[in-house]
């Protein structure tokens, strides 16, 4: 039997990831496969709908959904216990003892806050506005220019890292070829709203550079890997037609009471993937500001070779998202005040994250999962000397 159910909770996609890794597990279950972007499970097996509703909920917060039924607007639980620990940690800190924290994370909140609001409203309305169709259409064709739509559909799409592995992967499920959807992850990180106002709000017009590095190590490897798919050195691409017949339906059939509510939804969904990850990055930086002295930073994170490869190793141990990364990233600009070190911190997380090579290798091939780290640390390093050397 195959039988395919809308999942409610599914809120990132490491989500969708888990939820597909787990289900597959099961002794009953032939097969599993997660559309992140429609929040939709593929089941096939001897199996009953209570069957996979037991599997959901042992995962985690996860529900079938009935025909019709629209998702409830709920916070995740990721999002709910770091929230409680940071307003737990910002009322300790208002103890005497703790003085330099209070200071740090006040500073921060007034640096930060706008920006962490007005980047999940943008993302809400892309989300609620933008047909999937519109940006999956422009991927899937074996030209340069999809390299180009690659980085603004990683722009438009305005998720999280974790959040765009699973959307990458369905993107190449869907027919995107492997040189875009490589684009397409190393650029969305750096290119969503959310993380591009935060680094305006902490760089100031320095970030312009940071932005535009990360495009053109993005838009590079892609070529690269277009190179080497021509060379038939790594996997090769699937071929899928497409389903060009969309509407913008939601611009075209304005109603301001739906749009407010599925903006809002969006904004909340994204908030989910995003917002955890931020305040984690948040308490990191703050210890940081507080507690480590900058000549400890001077000493081993300086800008000089040596320091960025250190800078590189400290990026890759550390697993935290792209909006998390951010305020560690000003915190080490503070600190050294080099803008190099800072970026390969940003960037090398991506390039070098295990999850995100482990399902390269397990949904694309294993050769395109070992030279994507090959071929991007080298520009990253490049590009961080330079911006030592000249900014």
């Amino acid at each position: 039997m195959k039988k395919t159910y809308r999942v409610s909770g599914m809120h990132c996609g490491s989500c969708a990831i888990n939820i597909e890794t787990e289900i597959k597990k099961a002794k009953d279950i032939d097969s599993a496969n997660v559309d992140f972007t429609k929040k939709e499970l593929s089941v096939e097996g001897d199996f009953t709908d209570q069957r996979i509703e037991e599997l959901l909920s042992k995962i985690g917060d996860y529900e079938i959904l009935k025909e019709n039924e629209k998702e409830g607007i709920v916070i995740s639980k990721k999002l709910k216990i770091m929230s409680f620990i940071f307003i737990l940690v910002f009322l300790i800190s208002f103890l005497p003892l703790f003085s330099s924290l209070n200071e740090s994370l006040l500073s921060y909140l007034k640096l930060i806050w706008w920006a962490i609001l007005l980047g999940l409203v943008i993302g809400g309305l892309i989300d609620y506005f933008v047909p999937e169709e519109f940006i999956f259409k422009y991927l899937g064709k074996k030209k340069k220019s999809s390299l180009l739509y690659a980085v603004l559909a990683g722009f438009l799409m305005s998720a999280c890292s974790h959040g765009i592995l699973a959307i990458s992967m369905q993107l190449y499920k869907k027919g995107a070829s492997i040189p875009a959807v490589i684009t397409f992850l190393l650029a969305s990180p750096w290119a969503n709203l959310p993380v591009t106002i935060l680094l305006f709000t902490f760089f100031g017009i320095k970030a312009l550079f940071f932005i535009l590095a990360a495009m053109f190590i993005a838009l590079l490897t892609g070529f690269i890997f277009r190179i080497l798919e021509k060379a038939n050195l790594i996997e090769q691409s699937k071929e899928v037609a497409f389903n060009e017949n969309y509407t913008w339906t939601k611009i075209k059939n304005f109603k301001l009471k739906e749009s407010v509510i599925g903006t809002a939804r969006g904004s909340l969904n994204l908030a989910n993937m995003v917002l955890w990850w931020i305040l984690i990055g948040f308490l990191f930086a703050a210890l940081i500001r507080a507690y480590v002295p900058a000549h400890v930073f001077m000493q081993y994170f300086g800008p000089t070779f040596s320091g960025l490869l250190l800078t590189l190793l400290f990026a890759t141990i550390i697993e935290v998202c792209s909006e998390g990364s951010a305020p560690i990233a000003f915190e080490i600009f503070n600190k050294v005040g080099a803008l190099g070190n800072p970026f390969v911190f940003l960037m090398a997380g991506v390039a070098t994250d295990y999850t995100e090579i482990g399902l390269i290798w397990s949904n694309i091939g294993k050769r395109t999962a070992i030279l994507l780290p090959i071929i991007t640390v080298p520009q990253i390093v490049l590009f961080g000397y330079l911006f030592n050397l000249f900014l």
